[in-house]
């Protein structure tokens, strides 16, 4: 069933309206998508260790609920992130390019808090 590009629960994706732009610029669609609740956590743990089933992504994500984290394994496979394979569920070659990126980001992310710890209190 096609979803209309204005549905608020399609998946963010490149040229559809997206929060934050109507024209759907990369950025923001991606940054909408990441911004779904679980989104990172199954592509961190996909990162991690690829290949495990439904219940053992489950599982690793702390006991998501099985209706969210099929509705965002759905999301992250139509946006070509996630695939299924015979084993279980990866990342797709750009999902583990994104996974890459997303782990510059990560240590970035720990750079900044080292800084934040260190300044004086104002």
């Amino acid at each position: 069933m096609a979803r209309d590009s204005d549905d608020r629960s399609a998946t963010p994706l490149p040229g559809r309206p997206v929060r934050g732009s109507a024209t759907g610029r990369p950025i923001m669609a991606l940054l909408d998508l990441l911004g779904h609740r679980w989104t990172l956590r199954i592509i961190w743990e996909l990162a991690q260790t690829p290949g495990p089933t439904f219940r053992g992504l489950q599982q690793r994500c702390d006991g998501v609920s099985s209706s969210v984290l099929a509705q965002r394994l759905a999301e992250l496979g139509e946006a070509g992130i996630v695939h299924r394979t015979e084993r279980g569920y990866a990342l797709t070659p750009d999902g583990q390019d994104l996974a890459t990126d997303l782990t510059r980001l990560h240590h970035w992310a720990d750079r900044w808090a080292t800084r934040m710890q260190q300044r004086p209190l104002t």
